[in-house]
Parts: structure tokens; C-alpha cells; sequence
């Protein structure tokens, strides 16, 4: 709902703390009764986090291409080691190309769409929610579910196949190889950044195989840096460099074992917020 771990955990104390000074033993769903706290919780938070910004943030592009403001937290998770609590979190989210489009809903389309498509609630419980009917609270899902169809194509379901694709990108970003890079690109590829440091807030987007190729080309002697990791739950890698230092995390949304859509985060000061230490050996 929120694309943040640590205002997930914020959202998480503030029910919490709600749920202990409140009596529930009237309470017939308790289930269904944290739902709609947490709800509420992440809807206000929401709508404090739109209210904050003063003018609307744009990415930055060569083609102007407009998107997202900021990519979300990823989960991750190093391939082949199981870890039975994030297996527990990973079953439970969603691809980060979802998670990125989510950044464009408005707070209300994005507790309809999370709500009713991610966890099958009513429209009828919904409503209430975000203060409208349940016409227009299904009016809403639906122009965010057009949004996120239209942006975010399903992964390929094939983690195998996802990772054969993530690691044939790799091997031809390291060789120089633009013609093998284009095999595994979809021509419609877009590429999303953080952009960096200084530029965190501002998501850099590149659209095309042919640009996506030429960047990747630039990026091939940080590829034997690449330790295979799950983002989300797909195919991904984190890189680290020989002096143990974080260079980037990337997420790789594989449609038929081509790359639809990649997501990088560089920004130092994010980097260092997540544990790696699972891919530093």
C-alpha cells in the first residue's frame, strides 16, 4: 500500500496501538476490522505524503517520458538461501514494476485497486474508506487497474526463465554485446532510475531496446558485480563492488524471456538502508 518499509512499520505500530486501546470483544471479523484500520492508517498516510509536495515532482528523461516520482522499497532476498520470514513477506507482495506504477495512483485509486485486486474486499467495505459510494469506489479500482495494465505486464511466472533472461543480459552488457542485449530487450523496454545521489527524488526513465542497450553497454564492467538476488519475489541482482560497497539493486520484469521492464536503485543514501549483508560474501 505505501511502497515503504519503514512506513509500513509506522502504519503497523499506529493500528496496533489503536487495536490495544480499543475493545474488541464485540468485534465479529477482527480480521476484517484490522483491515480496514490499517487501511484507514495507510490512506492517511497517503494523503499527507501528496499534501507534503509543494509541486509536483517529474522524472527526467532524453524523451521526456513521464512516470513515477520514486521507486519503492524492494524485498530481497539472496537466490537459494530460504529464509522462512522474508519467504512469509515475499509470498505477500507483488512485482516492483507494479509497485513503481502504484507511486502514480492517486491515494484513493491506489486503497481501491490494493484493496479489491491485491486482497479481494468488497467494493461495499471499501467505500467507506475512502468516503464514496461503492459505484465509485469500483470506478476508481477500475481506472487504476487500466493504468497499472497498461504500465506493468505481468512477470513470466517461470523464475527459470526469468533468470536465464536477467543472466543473458548481464553477459552481454559485460561483452560489449549490443546485438545480444537487443535479443533479450522487448523493443518496448523502459528502463527507471533513482537517479542518484542528489537525484533520489527525481526517477530518470529511458524508453526503447536501442537506448536501454546503449546504457547497458556503459554499465558492462560492473556486470561480474552482479550477485543474483529475488526482488520482489523475481529475478533481480544486487551489485557489489570489490571493495564490499553497494552499487545498485535491480529488479527485471521478464514478459515470454524478454526484458519488459528494469528498475535500479544507485542512491547511496538508500542503499545503505537495506541489509545486504546476505550478498556480500
Amino acid at each position: 500500500m505505501l511502497g515503504s518499509i519503514s512506513e509500513a512499520e509506522d502504519a503497523l505500530q499506529d493500528a496496533w496501538l489503536r487495536y490495544d486501546r480499543t475493545d474488541t470483544g464485540a468485534v465479529g471479523n477482527l480480521g476484517g476490522w484490522l483491515t480496514t484500520v490499517v487501511s484507514r492508517v495507510c490512506l492517511n498516510q497517503l494523503r499527507d505524503r501528496a499534501a507534503r509536495r509543494e509541486e509536483p515532482l517529474q522524472p527526467t528523461g532524453p524523451d521526456g517520458a513521464g512516470g513515477p516520482e520514486r521507486i519503492p522499497d524492494p524485498l530481497l532476498r539472496r537466490e537459494g538461501v530460504v529464509d522462512p520470514e522474508q519467504e512469509v513477506m515475499l509470498a505477500d507482495s507483488v512485482g516492483l514494476a507494479l509497485m513503481v506504477v502504484m507511486e502514480s495512483l492517486s491515494p484513493a485509486e491506489r486503497v481501491a485497486f490494493v484493496l479489491h485486486d491485491l486482497f479481494a474486499v468488497p467494493f461495499e467495505e471499501i467505500a467507506p474508506l475512502i468516503e464514496k459510494t461503492a459505484a465509485a469506489t469500483r470506478q476508481l479500482a477500475s481506472r487504476a487497474r487500466r493504468k497499472v495494465q497498461g504500465q506493468a505486464p505481468a512477470p513470466d511466472p517461470d523464475l527459470g526463465r526469468q533468470r536465464r533472461a536477467v543472466d543473458a543480459f548481464f553477459a552481454a552488457a559485460r561483452n560489449g554485446d549490443l546485438d545480444a542485449l537487443l535479443a533479450v530487450l522487448d523493443p518496448d523496454v523502459v528502463l527507471r532510475s533513482d537517479g542518484g545521489v542528489g537525484q533520489a527524488r527525481h526517477t530518470v526513465v529511458l524508453n526503447g531496446a536501442a537506448t536501454v542497450a546503449g546504457q547497458a553497454v556503459l554499465w558492462g564492467k560492473l556486470s561480474p558485480f552482479a550477485r543474483p538476488a529475488l526482488v520482489n519475489g523475481t529475478a533481480g541482482a544486487v551489485v557489489i563492488g570489490d571493495n564490499g560497497r553497494a552499487l545498485s539493486i535491480m529488479a527485471f520484469t521478464v514478459v515470454d524471456g524478454a526484458i519488459a521492464a528494469i528498475d535500479v536503485i544507485v542512491d547511496q543514501e538508500r542503499l545503505a538502508s537495506f541489509d545486504l549483508s546476505a550478498f556480500r560474501d
